[in-house]
């Protein structure tokens, strides 16, 4: 990021004499009406008579070889990839994605209980530590988080049978962290 400042700062500085700004712009000005404005091209006509013919290609290739001609004759690739997500499959990742997290909150509520009521201890060894605290919000988010972009990935893939399976993650997450809240709040009530 620093290089590309650089550089686009050395390319906009065009002499080792600072201009004022009025200079420049009178300069500018100046260089615009003094430039010549190319012509429009000139319609290629298609005649009639085998005389006038001969005359007609002498004149268009003329013509041809002063006009400005492309370096590249093939179409550029474009800067930015093709989306292949359709506005029907980000309306169901954004409901995957709240669900997800919705579950991963109910899962850790009803942790919080189990472990303060004294009916069980956490069996994530990573959770652990937070069980018993108000942490163990935030640290449940992260999971559904982790799905939540890679599900956006699967989405946006070239590969179409990567394509077709990208709500899998989110559902999976959402799925797990149902079943072990069930299971807490089955224990607490």
């Amino acid at each position: 990021m620093v290089l590309t400042a650089l550089a686009l700062f050395c390319c906009t500085i065009s002499g080792d004499t600072p201009r004022s700004p009025a200079a420049s712009a009178s300069a500018e000005a100046k260089v615009e009406a003094v430039a010549a404005r190319p012509d429009s091209p000139s319609p290629k006509a298609i005649a009639a008579s085998s005389a006038n013919s001969d005359v007609d290609a002498a004149t268009a290739s003329a013509a041809g070889n002063s006009a400005v001609q492309p370096l590249v004759l093939t179409p550029a690739k474009p800067a930015v990839a093709e989306s292949y997500e359709t506005p029907r499959q980000r309306k169901i990742w954004y409901g995957l994605m709240v669900l997800g997290h919705g579950t991963a909150a109910f899962d850790a509520w009803t942790t919080r209980q189990a472990v303060s009521g004294g009916y069980g201890v956490e069996s994530d060894p990573t959770q652990r530590p937070f069980a018993s605290s108000g942490a163990i919000y935030a640290t449940t988010q992260v999971t559904p988080l982790i799905m939540d972009f890679v599900a956006h990935r699967m989405m946006r893939s070239n590969n179409p049978m990567i394509r077709k399976a990208w709500w899998i993650p989110q559902a999976a997450s959402a799925s797990v962290s149902l079943g072990a809240g069930l299971h807490n709040y089955s224990i607490i009530h």
